[in-house]
C-alpha cells in the first residue's frame, strides 16, 4: 500500500517535472525572438544551448528500458528537449555573423553527437546488466547535467563585469530553478542519486542565478535607458548636421 502511495506520487512530481522541464527548454523563446528581430546573437552565449543538447541526449539513454527500466518520463520530456536544442543551435548558427564562432559551435555540436553515439554503443555492448549501465550513463549524465546548469557562468561573469543582466534571460534561469526543484524531489522517490545530485546542485545554481538578476535589475535599466538616450542625441545630432548642410546647399544654389 506504501509502494503503491509513493509510485503514484513519484509519478505525479514526474509528470510535473516534465511539465517545469518543457517550460525550462521553451524558456530561451524569447531571447530567440529578439535575435531573430534584430539578425543577429549579439553577446548571447551559446554555451547554455550546447551544454542542454548533450544534457538531454545522455538522459535519454539513461532512460531507455535496456539501461534503466520504468524511466519512460525520463525519455520522453529529455527527447523532446533534445529536438528543442536542436532548433536553438540552427537559429543560432543562422544568426551568428562572426564564422569563427560559428564554425566552433558547429564542431562542438558534431564533437557532442559523435561522442553520444560512441557512449551508447559502447555502454550497450560492453556492460551487460542494467545496474551497471545505468551506474555508468548515471555517472556520465550527473556530469553534463551539472554542466548545463553552470554553463551560464559565463554569463554570470559578464553579467558581474558590466552591472547588467541585458544578456541573462531572466525565464531560463527561473525555469531551470523550477526544474531542479521538481527533478529533486522525483529522484528520493525512490531515491535515485544520479538525478538528485546534479538537479540538487542545479537548484542551487539557478538561485544564484536569479540573485544576480535581483541584484543588478536597477542597473541594467539605468544602462539601458542611457543607451537609449544616446541614441537619441545622435540621431537628433544628425538631423541637425543634415538640415545645415540642405540650407546651405539652397543659399547657394544659383538663381
Amino acid at each position: 500500500m506504501v509502494s503503491h502511495l509513493v509510485n503514484t506520487i513519484r509519478n505525479v512530481v514526474g509528470v510535473t517535472g516534465n511539465v517545469i522541464s518543457l517550460f525550462l527548454f521553451l524558456s530561451p523563446v524569447p531571447t530567440f525572438v529578439q535575435i531573430w528581430k534584430k539578425g543577429s546573437v549579439e553577446q548571447f552565449s551559446p554555451a547554455p544551448y550546447l551544454a542542454t543538447f548533450i544534457n538531454c541526449m545522455i538522459w535519454v539513454i539513461y532512460g531507455l528500458p535496456m539501461v534503466h527500466p520504468h524511466s519512460t518520463l525520463v525519455v520522453t520530456i529529455n527527447g523532446t528537449g533534445t529536438a528543442i536544442e536542436i532548433v536553438y543551435l540552427t537559429l543560432f548558427l543562422i544568426f551568428c555573423h562572426d564564422k569563427k564562432k560559428r564554425l566552433k559551435v558547429l564542431l562542438i555540436v558534431i564533437f557532442e553527437v559523435i561522442l553520444i553515439a560512441i557512449v551508447t554503443i559502447l555502454v550497450l555492448t560492453i556492460v551487460h546488466t542494467t545496474e551497471r549501465r545505468s551506474m555508468v550513463v548515471g555517472i556520465i549524465a550527473i556530469l553534463f547535467n551539472i554542466m548545463m546548469y553552470a554553463s551560464p557562468l559565463s554569463v554570470m561573469k559578464l553579467v558581474i563585469t558590466t552591472k547588467s543582466v541585458e544578456y541573462m534571460p531572466f525565464f531560463l534561469s527561473l525555469a531551470s530553478l523550477a526544474n531542479g526543484v521538481a527533478w529533486t524531489t522525483y529522484a528520493f522517490l525512490p531515491f535515485d542519486p544520479f538525478i538528485s545530485i546534479p538537479n540538487g546542485l542545479g537548484t542551487l545554481f539557478s538561485l544564484a542565478q536569479l540573485l544576480l538578476y535581483a541584484t543588478y535589475y536597477k542597473s541594467t535599466k539605468r544602462i539601458i535607458a542611457a543607451r537609449q538616450e544616446t541614441k537619441l542625441e545622435i540621431n537628433l545630432s544628425e538631423v541637425v548636421v543634415n538640415g545645415d548642410m540642405n540650407h546651405k546647399n539652397k543659399n547657394g544654389r544659383a538663381p
